[in-house]
């Protein structure tokens, strides 16, 4: 029998040799601009799923291939096609599950684009296009590993395997519980892997063991009846933007430090981060300061923060002399690791309500809670990943904490209580997933399927 070391190397040299197909076959996902949210043409979330469907069928391993859909709660609507697939555990090898979604971002302004965003490019050793990082290139991840293993150590393999391609991840998830309990035999696993998180650098491999949760809401303000003309009136009746701005600024305190009572701070260690590295990460401009006290990774990690990513008033263009009656903002909160959603927008709403202005009229909207996340760093999967990060990238991992959230994590917790949940990625820190010019790095990629392809191969080694 073969050496592990030998097995191991056999699975690098054969995830290496799958690399230029992968990286063909994600080019081609790219090109399908598969956008869940409504308005934009449902066909083509169907297309990637289709696609991806055929991928997975390709490898030969699969008892079964299908594209499920589940019920959205409380609506007569479906939600988008996912892809769901499933191998048997032989011999006493335990299962896991690999997740990651076929649907992406809008594209935004189009112009601020260097390329076509359903263009793959390749450009400076990066691969430019909507969802090349987030989070395609993490279904490419997926189907390659699966590839090299069955080049290495041939398709008559022990381990359980199972795939769940996601349809509608940007968009909310909104079948996803549903999802879960209408498959949970199909889903169940012991080790679930959700490649949807991000790396330390370009060279350096993460665990991510905490995500932060979150609450999202529409604010109304309402001052007025009806539009007024804001010479006559302008003085004394309380204009609607007005009130918004006031109120929101109580949000946050003078260093830009969120000042809401009841929104906690989670107490945990973070590695060294400098400030230099947060002006070319995030794209601070000189003289622009970071927000916030405490080091800059606990604000990122460990702190909550509040966004106003939305807002409903008269635009520049169609400015008049008019005091506006209402205004419509949409706050995004990020809630520290460990504290409920629930909890968090609870607070979040009581201060508002207590610092409306003028007896303005406040109504809340479109509430979409999110709880954070947090690792038991102790399981066997744990350490099973690191040794294969490690060896795929040559570089040990670090544990890191994500100021993002990936509200369906806490979803699988409560339904697979028993599933050890480990969360990676293919992005590195100049990915701007969500954003323009939207990349993957291509040798951050290479390293990340080679780990997952010795991460499987270690599993299909180890009893359950």
């Amino acid at each position: 029998m073969a050496s592990e070391q030998t097995l191991d190397d056999a699975v690098t040299a054969a995830a290496a040799a799958g690399i230029p197909s992968a990286l063909a076959d994600l080019g081609a996902l790219v090109r399908i601009p598969s956008i869940a949210f409504p308005g934009f043409d449902e066909a083509q979330v169907g297309r990637t799923a289709a696609a991806v469907a055929e991928l997975a069928e390709k490898t030969g391993v699969f008892d079964e291939v299908s594209i499920r859909r589940a019920a959205i709660p409380g609506t007569d609507e479906v939600g988008k096609p996912a892809v769901l697939t499933r191998r048997h555990p032989r011999n006493g090898r335990p299962t896991i599950l690999l997740y990651a979604h076929h649907d992406v971002q809008p594209v935004g302004d189009e112009s601020l684009w260097d390329t076509p965003p359903f263009e793959p490019t390749v450009r400076d050793g990066r691969l430019y296009g909507r969802g090349a990082a987030d989070d395609k290139a993490g279904i490419m991840a997926h189907i390659g590993a699966i590839r090299a293993l069955v080049d290495a150590v041939g398709p008559d393999f022990d381990l359980g395997l199972s795939l769940f391609i996601e349809g509608e991840e940007e968009a909310g998830s909104r079948s996803f519980a549903q999802f879960l309990s209408d498959n949970a035999d199909d889903l169940r696993a012991d080790v679930i892997v959700v490649a949807d998180s991000t790396n330390w650098d370009a060279t350096t491999p993460a665990l991510t063991v905490t995500l932060r949760g979150n609450a999202r809401f529409t604010l109304t303000v309402r001052t007025l009846e009806h539009a007024s003309h804001s010479g006559m009136y302008g003085g004394a009746g309380p204009d609607a933007m007005m009130a918004a701005v006031t109120l929101l600024s109580s949000l946050w305190d003078a260093d830009g430090a969120v000042a809401v009572d009841g929104l906690l701070t989670r107490d945990g260690e973070t590695p060294d981060y400098p400030e230099d590295t947060l002006r070319a990460e995030a794209g601070l401009p000189d003289g622009v300061q970071p927000i916030g006290t405490g080091s800059i990774l606990s604000r990122l990690w460990n702190k909550p923060s509040l966004t106003v990513t939305g807002i409903d008033a008269p635009s520049v263009r169609n400015a008049s002399n008019t005091l506006s009656p209402e205004v419509a903002v949409v706050v995004s909160a990020r809630i520290a690791p460990g504290q409920p959603a629930a909890e968090a927008y609870a607070a979040i709403e009581s201060h508002l309500r207590a610092h409306a202005p003028w007896g303005a009229h406040l109504e809340f909207s479109d509430v979409d809670l999110g709880d954070g996340f947090l690792v038991d760093t102790d399981g066997w999967a744990v350490a099973e990943a690191r040794e294969a990060l490690a060896a795929g990238y040559g570089v040990a991992p670090v544990d890191l904490g994500v100021g993002g959230s990936i509200p369906f994590i806490s979803d699988l917790v409560r339904a697979f209580p028993e599933a050890q949940i480990l969360v990676t990625g293919v992005e590195d820190p100049h990915a701007r997933a969500h954003s323009p010019n939207e990349s993957l790095h291509l040798d951050t990629f290479r390293h990340a399927l080679t780990a997952e392809a010795l991460l499987l191969a270690r599993l299909d080694r180890r009893g359950a």
